[in-house]
């Protein structure tokens, strides 16, 4: 492996750390509702558990309300349910087949532990960037080791590794910053 395989390995890596914290502040609440919001809610499809959004439409009804449009007329209870006891606080209601999911708006206290949760998961982003940054160098520095790569390689390895890793973070910062104000703004 060389220095130049090292640096393109861990950038996929941190691109990849940040695609899955933006997928996890996608999970996250804001004041606004979006379809995304019920990928996460697992449905009984003829005894398999599926995501709703295999068996069902989900879609925006309104500015504060999702609707759900099942592709069978059985599944309309199973996904009603399967909302219902889903984490998320939701209490969908059914109108002929369409079920309606109504966002309730959320307390300011709420909305400050949702900010919190936020930078916990930023914050577990960055150790992730950071672990792949320490995995690069060391890797580099084997090569050295290995007499596979001179010292100037390695420095200018590392540097360039620090600059990808501090380029990864400011992206962090900037989705962090992006959803808090999502969350705060009423």
């Amino acid at each position: 492996m060389t220095i130049a395989d090292i640096k393109k390995t861990t950038e996929t890596k941190m691109g990849q750390s940040i695609a899955a914290f933006s997928n996890s502040l996608t999970k996250i609440r804001t004041g606004r509702p979006s379809p995304s919001l019920l990928d996460t809610v697992q449905v009984d499809y003829y005894g398999s558990m599926v995501p709703i959004s295999q068996v069902a439409n989900v879609s925006l009804l309104d500015a504060r309300t999702l609707s759900v449009q099942p592709w069978e007329k059985p599944m309309g209870a199973k996904i009603e349910k399967a909302i219902r006891d889903s984490d998320l606080g939701l209490n969908p209601s059914s109108m002929g087949e369409l079920i309606r999911v109504p966002m309730p708006p959320m307390s300011e206290e709420r909305r400050k532990e949702l900010t919190k949760v936020v930078r916990t998961e930023g914050e577990n982003a960055k150790v992730a960037v950071r672990n792949l940054r320490r995995d690069a160098n060391e890797s580099v520095k084997k090569l050295v080791k290995d007499k596979l790569a001179s010292e100037d390689d390695q420095k200018r390895a590392e540097a360039d590794t620090q600059k990808m890793t501090d380029s990864h973070i400011s992206e962090i910062d900037k989705l962090i910053a992006g959803k808090e104000h999502d969350i705060m703004s009423v």
